[in-house]
C-alpha cells in the first residue's frame, strides 16, 4: 500500500489530486498541505512513503523541500512548467508529471514508486541526505541510532569505527523500513541498535560492545513496547 502525503499551494489542485488517488488502487492520501513550512514540521510523524509536491509554490519551492525529505521519503513532483525536469531529477526523485494531471500518468508515478519500495528495501548500502550532504552508508557498518537532542527530527548514526554521521529529518518508522530487519532493533522511542553491537540482553537492558570513557560500555534500557519483539528476535 502506498500511503501519500500531497503538498501544493493551490486547493483546488489538492482537491483534484485527491480524486485521481481515490479511483488508483493500494493508494491512499493520508494529510495534504497547502503550505511548506507546515508540512515539513509536520511530515516526521506521519505514517507515510510517498510524497506529491508542487513545484511553483511561494516562500518555498517544491525542490527545496524534497531536498529535506528525499532521503526518507519518495517524491512525485507534480508542475506546470518544464524547465524544472533536469533539476527535479538530480534529486533522484520517482517521477516527474506535468500538469493539467491524467489519471493514468500519475497512475505510472504510483507505479515506479511501488517499485523502488520494494527494492530499496534491506539494501546492504542507503543513500541519506546527512550534516555532510547526500551520502552512502553501508549498513553492515552501523552500531547504533539515535535520536538527536538539538533536533528530534535528526538522528545520530555511530558506525563501527567510532566516527557520528547525522540523518536529516529521519523519523524511525521510515528509518527501520530502510534497514535490514534482520540486522537491527529498536530498544525504545529514542535508540536503534545493530544486533552485532550487543553483548548481553536482559529483560530491561541491552548491554552493548560500544566503548565509553573508562572500562565502561553503552548500555540502553528496553522499553516496554518493544520488550517482546527483542525477546522473538533472540528467540527466548
Amino acid at each position: 500500500m502506498i500511503k501519500c502525503v500531497i503538498l501544493d499551494d493551490e486547493l483546488l489542485a489538492i482537491s483534484y489530486l485527491k480524486l485521481l488517488c481515490e479511483q488508483i488502487d493500494n493508494v491512499e492520501v493520508v494529510r495534504a498541505f497547502n503550505d511548506p513550512k507546515i508540512f515539513l514540521s509536520e511530515i516526521e510523524n506521519i505514517d507515510c512513503n510517498v510524497c506529491i509536491l508542487d513545484i511553483e509554490m511561494p516562500g518555498m519551492n517544491g525542490l527545496q523541500v524534497a531536498e529535506l525529505i528525499s532521503g526518507s521519503k519518495k517524491i512525485i513532483f507534480t508542475t506546470a512548467y518544464k524547465e524544472y525536469a533536469a533539476e527535479a531529477f538530480d534529486l533522484n526523485v520517482v517521477d516527474y508529471v506535468r500538469k493539467p494531471i491524467k489519471k493514468e500518468r500519475l497512475e505510472q508515478a504510483f507505479e515506479k514508486a511501488a517499485e523502488l519500495l520494494q527494492t530499496s528495501h534491506k539494501k546492504d548500502f542507503i543513500e541519506w541526505n546527512t550534516n555532510i550532504g547526500k551520502t552512502v552508508i553501508f549498513t553492515e557498518q552501523i552500531a547504533y541510532i539515535k535520536t538527536s537532542e538539538i533536533d528530534s527530527r535528526d538522528k545520530i548514526i555511530l558506525l563501527n569505527d567510532g566516527t557520528n554521521i547525522i540523518l536529516k529529518n529521519l523519523n524511525f518508522k521510515n528509518l527501520l523500513e530502510m534497514l535490514p530487519p534482520k540486522d537491527f532493533a529498536q530498544v525504545n522511542k529514542k535508540e536503534i541498535i545493530a544486533l552485532s553491537a550487543i553483548k548481553v540482553f536482559s529483560t530491561n537492558e541491552i548491554i552493548t560492545s560500544i566503548p565509553l570513557e573508562g572500562e565502561n560500555f553503552l548500555k540502553l534500557h528496553i522499553g516496554e513496547a518493544y520488550k517482546n519483539s527483542l525477546v522473538k528476535m533472540f528467540g527466548k
